[in-house]
């Protein structure tokens, strides 16, 4: 069952990408990508670029000051991103994650993220501080101590692991487990700010997606003050809107993220199978059948994921019942998304030949950053697993 008020900026089919990531600054941006990726730092000029374009409020309501788009439209556009520069679109994924779970909030009359909203208009950057090394819960459980502070607020002391925007963020989204109220365990959603209390490793040295700055961040008695302890809820599975907004918003932009390497791969094979030409016939390889087949079979693969997104995304948007479904749903366009871009960037490098192995060709840097895909959750173990929960039910104790 679907609301019959269309939120603002509903309508998809014409939506005009370029007004908000122009070709000029997409090329900007992709001459940038190899440096960025060699040199192992944070793509600051990207992210100045992207600021000044207003993309960092492209979610938030136009009467708050930004561009009032839809998550339909904003998965797009991180389509659009990826395909010039992998790790700026993953990174600024995790900033519109938590502008993307305060649209869901205000779309559902839900108070509490007005802030977020704010600030990205002024020009906040917010990361994403929820993955915890070994805590497979995610956003169930958390291993960072929550410490009531007695006016509303929280201290945090943990670790949080793939910080992405590690170098620049300004407040940090993040949760912990409340074990000291008297209505404890709760899991506590608050955001805290870059202080003294909060420790940047330097430990971000990957294979792939370096860009992303994802490094690991400790936590020492970080402060949250009442205004910005946005949910106490039980631990465990919880209809809260915190966590389906998390989860829908970042499952459906990972998705669009690696759907655009894939289409950005597809586009590299193309141009590579038209200049390169057989010895044998004299022919380019755009008119060698296996190629040819090969090419098709990864359009093929592409082509059925961003129909997908879209749909899912103006589930999300429309405030759609998809009941328990929901994280079947979510878990799964994901998973198929990384599935997909890994398959068609494997057989672009085919494609491209050997030159696709030199660090310098685009494809190579392609491949190592569609790895990542992998290690975001739902990882491919847990993505199964809900989908069994929902079809089979739970396993029997």
């Amino acid at each position: 069952m679907r609301c019959a008020e269309r939120p603002e900026g509903a309508e998809v089919s014409d939506f005009d990408p370029t007004a908000y990531l122009p070709d000029d600054l997409l090329e900007r941006i992709r001459e940038r990508a190899p440096i960025h990726d060699r040199e192992n730092t944070f793509p600051q000029p990207d992210l100045d670029d992207l600021k000044a374009a207003g993309y960092l409020a492209i979610l938030v309501p136009s009467q708050r000051g930004g561009a009032g788009l839809t998550l339909a439209q904003a998965a797009i556009l991180q389509q659009r991103l990826a395909g010039a520069a992998p790790a700026t679109a993953l990174a600024i994924n995790m900033h519109l994650v938590w502008t993307g779970v305060a649209k869901v909030f205000s779309d559902r009359g839900v108070p509490g993220l007005e802030f977020v909203q704010d600030g990205a208009v002024a020009g906040e950057v917010f990361a994403f501080g929820i993955s915890e090394a070994g805590n497979d819960l995610v956003l169930f459980g958390s291993d960072t101590a929550a410490v009531p502070d007695g006016d509303g607020g929280y201290a945090f002391t943990g670790t949080k692991i793939f910080t992405s925007l590690a170098p620049v963020w300004t407040r940090l989204g993040l949760h912990g487990l409340d074990t000291t109220s008297a209505d404890a365990p709760k899991l506590v959603f608050a955001f805290v700010e870059r202080t003294d209390a909060v420790t940047t490793g330097d430990d971000w040295d990957t294979l792939g997606m370096r860009g992303t700055q994802s490094r690991t961040t400790r936590l020492d008695g970080a402060v949250a003050d009442a205004a910005h302890v946005v949910r106490r809820i039980d631990p465990g599975p919880t209809p809260d809107p915190i966590v389906f907004g998390i989860f829908s918003v970042f499952e459906i932009l990972l998705a669009s993220v690696y759907t655009g390497i894939a289409r950005r791969a597809l586009e590299l094979a193309v141009l590579s199978a038209g200049k390169r030409r057989s010895k044998k016939t004299g022919a380019a390889y755009s008119q060698d059948p296996d190629i040819r087949w090969r090419i098709a079979d990864m359009a093929l693969a592409y082509d059925a994921l961003p129909p997908q997104i879209a749909a899912l995304a103006r589930d999300v948007d429309e405030r759609a019942d998809n009941g328990a479904r929901w994280f079947s749903l979510l878990s799964g366009v994901k998973h198929r998304a990384i599935t997909m871009a890994k398959r068609v960037v494997d057989e672009a490098m085919l494609v491209g030949g050997g030159g696709s192995y030199f660090s310098a060709n685009e494809l190579s840097r392609l491949y190592r950053d569609v790895l990542a895909g992998a290690f975001h959750p739902s990882d491919p173990e847990s993505a199964h697993a809900t989908a069994a929960s929902f079809w089979l039910g739970p396993v029997a104790d």
